[in-house]
């Protein structure tokens, strides 16, 4: 008997008729002998119904309300599911996440999960129980719910996976697994076998929408074997595991994008130590993320500094440092939202030479400017203009033999 958490995305569990396709899939599992803790996404489409519905009240919804509103789109979905699964002959008893509890920090609509007691899912399972436990969504110290923000549900089910220590972690999803890159732009890609975490954990943070960066970090962390596959076919998907000799010897295993990018510019900036924390601080405790910076120093003790922030943080970013550039003594502050980050993900980076550079002639190749670069142990990142997307995508899959299988 294997213990296996399996997770549902919003398109798996779009309407009636698939949340009955879902319960169907779970108790298969249960019938080959296993136990199985589902965790189910809200209804496709219902998440942004209910931002826009909290937006047409206020301009910027109160964060802690809007993790009230928010919550209610799971709640609905696993209460349907364990009615279905009641109409095959099984109990399933739906959890909310106060109940189960998955307790998280109080950063509202961005929380992190900081410890879940497995106590009542155990005690379902051990007494023949299905239990099926809302995703995206937790409780605080004080009582207070919260949401883990976009992709929260595959932090949920891997999280719930790793403390139950489950044999196995399936993200069912409406893609049958992880492709060199999005088929949407580019014909040739393929469906990988396997994939490490680091780079799944790299290709999530670089616009990859298969599974969610804090997801992999926990299973990274936990061991926590991953699955991911689709909800509409019974074919194998992509395994995510750690790193072997041959996994290695693979260059690139693939290219992704990301349109969620935003760049802010300060110039003049005083450059004496402080300067930095200064302006970072401030974005940071407003729980805004910073990518790629890059500070280029002039001459009279100036720099200027740009660097970039996911897209539907800028309006707020770009306040917030609007205000420290009058503090410090900076110029101006500028931005620019219609710019994308392509990069190539490989483990096999590590060990070969050259990988940047073949990138950027790829990309000169087909006249596109590089306006940031960033790098790490097994990817490269470039900031593009954003009407190039699709092209670079395109040239770096070909360019990197990602077209071909591998032999």
């Amino acid at each position: 008997m294997a213990l296996i958490v399996q997770k549902y995305g919003g398109t798996s569990v779009a309407n009636p008729e698939r949340i009955k396709n879902v319960a169907e899939r779970v108790t298969k599992r249960i019938r080959e002998g296993n136990q199985v803790i589902a965790v189910l996404s809200a209804m496709a489409g219902e998440t942004n119904r209910l931002i826009a519905l909290a937006q047409e009240i206020q301009d910027r919804p109160d964060p802690r309300e809007l993790d009230v509103l928010m919550a209610t789109g799971e709640q609905a979905t696993i209460a349907l599911f364990a009615m279905a699964a009641g109409g095959l002959g099984f109990h399933a008893e739906s959890f909310l996440g106060f109940q189960v509890p998955i307790r998280t920090d109080s950063s509202h609509t961005k929380a992190r999960i900081t410890e879940i007691p497995c106590d009542r899912l155990r005690s379902a399972l051990s007494s023949g129980r299905i239990p099926v436990v809302a995703g995206f969504q937790g409780v605080t110290e004080t009582g207070a719910i919260t949401t883990l923000g976009r992709g929260g549900s595959d932090t949920t089910a891997v999280a719930v996976a790793a403390a139950v220590g489950a044999d196995l972690c399936e993200i069912y999803t409406d893609v049958d697994g992880v492709y060199t890159t999005d088929p949407n732009v580019c014909s040739d890609a393929r469906k990988l076998d396997r994939i490490t975490y680091e780079e799944m954990m790299e290709m999530a943070s670089l616009g990859a929408k298969v599974l969610e960066i804090r997801s992999v970090e926990i299973a990274m962390l936990y061991s926590v074997p991953l699955h991911v596959r689709s909800s509409f076919s019974d074919s194998e998907g992509t395994y995510v595991v750690r790193e072997d000799e041959t996994m290695e010897k693979i260059l690139v295993s693939g290219v992704t994008y990301s349109r969620n990018e935003a760049r802010i510019t300060i110039t003049k900036v005083p450059d004496r130590p402080g300067i930095a924390a200064a302006i970072f601080k401030p974005i940071s405790d407003a729980n805004i993320s910073v990518d790629m910076i890059i500070q280029n120093v002039r001459e009279g003790g100036i720099t200027d500094m740009t660097f970039t922030v996911p897209r539907n943080d800028y309006e707020q970013a770009l306040e917030i440092v609007q205000g420290v550039a009058t503090s410090i003594g900076a110029e101006k502050v500028f931005g620019q939202k219609d710019i994308a980050k392509v990069s190539i993900v490989g483990a096999g980076m590590r060990t070969h030479a050259g990988v940047a550079s073949r990138m950027f002639d790829i990309l000169s190749r087909h006249g596109i400017n590089i306006l940031m670069i960033s790098t790490s142990e097994i990817k490269v990142s470039c900031v593009i203009d954003e009407k190039y997307t699709e092209l670079a995508v395109r040239a770096l899959h070909e360019g990197f033999g990602l077209d071909k299988a591998a032999a």
